[in-house]
């Protein structure tokens, strides 16, 4: 009887499994040596398919940029430039808090990276579809991206530690209910995400007004 064939390693395969490092252990988990022994190959194959490290990690960087929802930003999508905006950024933080300690690397740029250039392609194209100049368009994607990625690098409410005797009131007579953060943490997170973003519209709808009027 043969014996089973080994799985081919494929881009797929190693990006798949060092994802799943950073995800459980952190970027500085993942290195050649320790993608070749989890993927059961000697470590010089890895090199058929990335130069180094680095390139590994903007694969797995990339892979999380696939994740984010551009349909509204298609022409034929009948949703305005700040819903369009809004429900981008609902699901680039989705993606990137899926996946937070791939944030570092995405906070870089999309580089020479397929999926990041797409967005960053899919962002700009729409808003000077929508009628903002090419500067104003190259701002608002920069804001977007400084705004989502940085909701998405920690968390505000996980910052206060549980213990209610930390929070003295004859030191910190406003924070008599800062124990209580840590488990209401994606309330906190969500809500102050959701504030800020409307905010961030606003400004920008305030913006555009006075453009279209001028």
């Amino acid at each position: 009887m043969a014996r089973p064939r080994k799985p081919l390693l494929s881009r797929e395969r190693i990006v798949e499994t060092a994802s799943a490092l950073v995800d459980a252990e952190g970027l500085e988990a993942v290195s050649t040596r320790r993608l070749a022994a989890e993927l059961g190959v000697s470590g010089p194959s890895l090199y058929n398919h990335f130069r180094n490290k680095d390139e590994i990690l903007d694969a797995v960087a990339d892979a999380v940029s696939a994740q984010v929802d551009l349909s509204m930003f298609d022409e034929d999508d009948e949703r305005d430039w700040r819903t369009a905006l809004h429900d981008w950024a609902v699901s680039y933080r989705a993606a990137l808090t899926a996946h937070p300690n791939t944030v570092p690397v995405l906070a870089r740029g999309p580089g020479r990276r397929p999926a990041g250039l797409k967005v960053a392609d899919a962002v700009f194209g729409a808003m000077v579809r929508e009628g903002w100049p090419p500067a104003q368009a190259t701002y608002i994607g920069a804001l977007m991206r400084y705004f989502i990625t940085g909701s998405a690098l920690g968390s505000f409410a996980r910052g206060f530690v549980d213990d209610e005797s930390a929070y003295d009131p004859a030191d910190y007579p406003h924070l008599g209910q800062a124990h209580l953060l840590a488990e209401r943490q994606q309330k906190v997170d969500d809500g102050a995400f959701e504030t800020g973003l409307r905010a961030l519209l606003d400004g920008l709808a305030m913006q555009y007004e006075a453009l279209v009027r001028a």
